[in-house]
């Protein structure tokens, strides 16, 4: 096999081709033909596997998420939560000069890992630009697929964003943007299937919801919904500010219910115990998205750590909440 230093050749190339093209958030590519494709909320890769050589290939399209500022952090950061995490690699990265194209600040670097006892290589693309960050990422077990890496990455074209975010036309202290504004309800649901919920014992679902009012004012609840144990129902309210992208939550009140189960399914019995919980007052960097792909408007925070109001990453220090379509996305609370 040759070395990961060989897929230094294979960077964004910003030109069009005549195939038919398919749109993934910001990135427009040709899909490889006849690889198994596979999409989910945060990435859409394409794999392709010879069983008889015992060789394969995984090409994956992350979604973009806000730049920490420049290239080198984004970089760093995208490095450290796909080729570190994910894969294992343990040395630092061999990288590309950095190459600029139609706004965009593209840098390349490649590594090793181990995958069943056998050499593995993986390739990170990013690129920073318009306050977006977004990535590529290829693995692979053999140089045989080094031309399909290639013409994969030769058909790229990233997309300039059009982003109504509080960064470009919101100034007020409470949210109010033009367009698209901060004030409102917004929602996520993680279900049994979520790695931090089997990790934790819950099998169930967790639903997490935001009420910004245009006083200034906000409301966050919790419903952590477990099949072997109670219902727990966090409420908190407080203050929120606005700057620039920045939002700053401050708590004033947050309590923890334990509720019955009413006929033992998922209905509000009897609250059995309440509690105090520690006020977090964090300051995250937000933005509000419509993603076409998935069609719904989003509203992407970060922060440097993980809260409890908030629960594990989605993924890179962020979360993503929704706008509720319809009455099965709002918590509906005790009478």
């Amino acid at each position: 096999m040759k070395s990961a230093a060989s897929l230094f050749l294979f960077l964004f190339a910003f030109s069009s081709f005549a195939q038919q093209k398919e749109t993934f958030d910001l990135t427009t590519y040709v899909p490889p033909a006849d690889w198994k494709k596979e999409v989910k909320e945060t990435l859409i890769s394409y794999t392709l596997t010879d069983n008889k050589k015992g060789t394969w290939c995984q090409l994956s399209i992350i979604k973009s998420t806000i730049s920490k500022g420049s290239l080198e952090a984004d970089f760093k950061s995208e490095w450290n939560e796909f080729a570190v995490k994910n894969y294992g690699v343990k040395d630092a990265p061999q990288t590309t000069e950095v190459e600029e194209a139609d706004g965009w600040r593209v840098k390349s670097g490649a590594g090793k890992f181990t995958f069943n006892n056998a050499d593995a290589s993986v390739l990170l693309t990013t690129a920073s630009g318009y306050e977006r960050c977004a990535s590529i990422i290829a693995i692979t077990n053999s140089s045989d697929y080094m031309p399909h890496i290639q013409r994969f990455l030769e058909s790229v074209d990233l997309i300039k964003p059009k982003i109504t975010s509080a960064s470009q036309a919101e100034n007020s202290q409470t949210g109010i943007n033009n367009n698209v504004s901060i004030v409102g309800t917004w929602t996520v649901v993680r279900s049994d299937q979520d790695s931090y919920l089997v990790n934790n014992g819950v099998a169930g679902y967790i639903r997490r919801q935001y009420t910004f009012n245009q006083n200034g004012t906000y409301r966050n609840v919790i419903k952590t919904f477990s099949f072997f144990a109670d219902i727990l129902l966090t409420k908190e309210s407080g203050t929120y500010q606005v700057s620039g992208n920045n939002i700053t939550i401050t708590p004033q009140k947050c309590v923890m219910e334990a509720w019955s189960k009413k006929d033992n399914a998922d209905k509000w019995g009897k609250r059995l115990s309440s509690q105090n919980r520690t006020l977090e007052k964090t300051t995250y960097q937000f933005s509000i998205e419509y993603n076409e792909y998935i069609k719904e408007t989003q509203l992407i925070i970060q922060a440097s750590n993980a809260t409890q109001r908030d629960g594990p990453f989605d993924r890179d220090n962020q979360w993503f909440y929704k706008l509720p379509t319809n009455d099965y996305d709002l918590i509906k609370l005790p009478d």
